[in-house]
């Protein structure tokens, strides 16, 4: 299937002078940047550089907040992400949300109730894993695959921005590559913006095409995930 040019259908993010504090302590400082609809973004960092808390801000999951992120033309909301997820986010928290005693179908069909859609073709056309396995207990499946079924319930909404954080978290490398290659597939066949929290770096600095880094909150780096890789001080800027 070609990738399908779809701007409008997959709008951007404008971020403007975001700032993210948890009581005393600011995670974000004064970021400023935009996501074009339908690319693939990863976002960089190290433990408390606040790249988690940055994601959770594009889909308002931040209470504290001064500065503003819009999605296409529509405000984001802080503190309302259950009003946020209805403009066509969705986020894949670190933690797998699946649940354990069910079928990977139905925890497909549970998570497609709320949209009402019957997205399990598509879903399984850009994740076969789950089409083999639908019959399979979802407890019963491996970390990386437990991961896909997470990813395939995000998809039953039929996103125009997938957001991740952390993905790979706790996988052996080779499961680690098969969720990164199942993100790009979803990118290139649905369209979908994908923003991607990660620690494992080279691997997903090979998936995404821009890179952006945060050091203590603010942007040191934003540019081609090509350049980042190539970059011989490049563990000098984390």
């Amino acid at each position: 299937m070609e990738r399908k040019s779809l701007t409008s259908q997959h709008p951007n993010f404008t971020v403007k002078d975001l700032v993210a504090s948890y009581k005393t302590l600011v995670a974000v400082c004064n970021v400023s940047l935009a996501v074009r609809g339908g690319s693939r973004v990863g976002i960089f960092g190290h433990n408390g550089s606040g790249k988690s808390t940055f994601l959770k801000c594009l889909i308002g999951g931040v209470k504290t907040v001064s500065g503003t992120v819009h999605f296409g033309e529509a405000l984001i909301r802080p503190d309302f992400v259950h009003v946020n997820v209805r403009l066509g986010i969705s986020l894949v928290p670190q933690s797998r949300n699946v649940f354990p005693s069910l079928t990977v179908e139905r925890c497909l069909r549970i998570a497609g109730l709320r949209v009402n859609n019957r997205a399990f073709e598509q879903v399984y056309e850009v994740l076969p894993l789950l089409k083999e396995r639908r019959r399979q207990r979802s407890g019963l499946m491996s970390g990386g695959e437990q991961q896909m079924v997470a990813i395939g319930m995000a998809l039953m909404t039929r996103p125009k921005a997938l957001l991740l954080d952390e993905p790979t978290a706790g996988l052996s490398p080779v499961a680690a590559r098969n969720v990164l290659e199942c993100l790009r597939a979803i990118n290139e066949q649905m369209g979908s913006t994908i923003v991607i929290v990660e620690q494992n770096i080279l691997t997903t600095l090979a998936m995404v095409e821009r890179a952006v880094v945060l050091r203590s909150g603010e942007v040191v780096f934003d540019g081609n995930s090509s350049d980042l890789a190539r970059k011989e001080d490049l563990w000098s800027r984390f």
